[in-house]
Formats: C-alpha cells, sequence, structure tokens
C-alpha cells in the first residue's frame, strides 16, 4: 500500500474522526478527535491494508499556549506485514485532561499510559493500573509540564519500616 493510501484508507473509514493529516517523506500522521474511542484504534489493527499490528511507543506534547488544546498524546504504529509506519495525534485539552485507554488492544500501551500520566498528568479512561510509574506515590506534580516549577520542593520520603 502506498503512503498516501494509508491516510486515504483512514478517512475512507473514519473520516469523522479525523481532525488533520499529512504525508510528508514517507511521514504519515492523522490527527483525530479524542473521542474517536477504540474502534478507530481496533480498525488500525486489525484491517488487512493497514495491519498496524506493533505498538512502537506514546508519549505527549505540552504546547502550554501555543495550541487550542494544551496537550496532544502521540501514538506511533509499526505494520510488520506491510513495513509501513503511522503517528497519531490525539488533542486533550487542560480541562478534559484524559484519553481512552488503549491496552485492551495493545498490552504495551499499559506502560506507556503510566509514564505521561506521571510525567504530564493525562489520565487514560479504563486503563487497569493507572498509578505513577517513574516517581513515588507522593510527589506532587507531573514534571515535563512546560509550567512545572524546576525549583519545586518535594516531600521527603524517609526510609520504609
Amino acid at each position: 500500500m502506498s503512503e498516501k493510501k494509508i491516510i486515504e484508507r483512514i478517512k475512507s473509514q473514519h473520516g469523522s474522526n479525523v481532525i488533520d493529516s499529512h504525508d510528508f517523506r514517507g511521514d504519515q500522521t492523522v490527527t483525530v478527535k479524542k473521542n474517536c474511542g477504540n474502534e478507530f484504534f481496533k480498525f488500525l489493527r486489525d484491517d488487512a491494508e493497514l495491519a498496524f499490528n506493533f505498538l512502537m511507543d506514546i508519549t505527549a506534547v505540552d504546547y502550554v499556549s501555543k495550541k487550542d488544546e494544551r496537550f496532544e498524546v502521540v501514538y506511533h504504529f509499526y505494520s510488520l506485514k506491510h513495513n509501513h509506519r503511522l503517528r497519531v495525534k490525539i488533542p486533550v485539552s487542560i480541562e478534559d485532561c484524559i484519553a481512552d485507554s488503549i491496552t485492551s488492544l495493545w498490552k504495551t500501551a499499559n506502560w506507556y499510559e503510566r509514564e505521561i500520566w506521571d510525567m504530564y498528568g493525562i489520565k487514560f479512561r479504563d486503563h487497569p493500573n493507572l498509578r505513577r510509574i517513574l516517581l513515588y506515590e507522593e510527589f506532587k506534580g507531573h514534571p515535563l509540564r512546560k509550567d512545572y516549577p524546576i525549583n519545586k520542593r518535594q516531600p521527603l520520603i524517609g526510609p520504609l519500616n
């Protein structure tokens, strides 16, 4: 499948969810609505022409005041069968800082979603174990947010009894 056909295929099946897309130097990217749900991601995984069966990474970007929505959750997929890649972006506002979990479709999403929660404070609806993964539970705030105070003091944690 040619690179342009990946985006065309997605738009033909889920065009109402697609906000924006681009294909630049072999880099396919679609931006979709936050409420696209797991059906969209299931389509990416199960459609024979796409077959994005490998979740490479999930991360987030904090735009503070550069975009209408403060955050974007960014997914990177790869098709082992077809040797093609796709980036999916989902805008997330600070007021409704939650996205749907995809751990039911890709088990590796568990770690990535916990890391995003820990570092950015974006929650994932229906995540099986959404708790801090890199920082201790008493840590206040989310340190990869651009407005996180770099000199902020954290509660001291003593030895465990």
